[in-house]
């Protein structure tokens, strides 16, 4: 939590054709991440990308590959995921309740891979709590899980806000991404209320110049990231 801001280009907005010299570009333009957005047709109604991808990915990139798992049956998938190259692999809470939760994110540490957990708009963060203190990331949707392009939900900022305040409750300090219409004008409210990492797709990855988008995007969130800080200790 309020740590520098880092962009993570999701790649469902790149070039397949060219998805080497885009994953290039957006290395070259700073981006923290590659984010690779995985979904099974059946949790989303969306059919993506899958291991193959991700391992051919772990051979042209040192950045961490970032890994969204909008799927059904996580605990029967993480293994595959986690042996292709998965640097930080992130489960739904609506598809892994309870126990299954804890198990998964015991099975990316095990691996060495980091854990994070994620929540849809309309699901509360508070279903995170009895995992919060052993994630290493948390990552917000800020739109409905499935497809890229669309609209930032207004007022996702507050479930941002209210991340940081369950982590600190339990002496917890994970990351907080956030995913779903980021780009200029909505980086700087999600900045503000603690995210780190933001996930764009269309915003950089559809970009002509990628490079540029990127910086774009993290100058407007950190200036209002260093705001709210300021107003707080005033």
């Amino acid at each position: 939590m309020f740590q520098p801001v880092k962009i993570a280009p999701s790649i469902l907005s790149a070039d397949f054709m060219n998805l080497q010299r885009d994953i290039e570009a957006i290395q070259a333009g700073g981006a923290g991440y590659v984010h690779v957005d995985v979904m099974d047709g059946h949790f989303v109604p969306n059919l993506t990308m899958g291991v193959p991808v991700v391992k051919q990915l772990k051979k042209i990139t040192d950045m961490p590959l970032d890994v969204h798992l909008m799927i059904s049956n996580p605990l029967e998938q993480l293994p595959w995921f986690l042996e292709a190259g998965a640097d930080i692999v992130t489960v739904h809470a609506e598809a892994a309740a309870g126990y299954q939760l804890e198990r998964a994110v015991e099975m990316i540490h095990a691996a060495g891979a980091k854990a994070a957990a994620s929540v849809k708009p309309h699901t509360p963060v508070e279903v995170l709590a009895p995992v919060m203190a052993q994630l290493d990331m948390v990552l917000i949707m800020s739109v409905e899980p499935g497809f890229s392009g669309q609209s930032y939900i207004e007022g996702s900022e507050r479930k941002v806000a209210r991340t940081v305040e369950l982590a600190r409750a339990v002496g917890a300090a994970p990351l907080i991404e956030v995913d779903g219409g980021i780009g200029v004008k909505t980086a700087p409210l999600v900045a503000a209320a603690g995210a780190d990492v933001l996930v764009c797709g269309s915003a950089v990855c559809g970009a002509d110049d990628s490079a540029a988008a990127i910086a774009q995007v993290t100058q407007a969130a950190e200036a209002a990231r260093a705001a709210a800080l300021a107003s707080k200790e005033a």
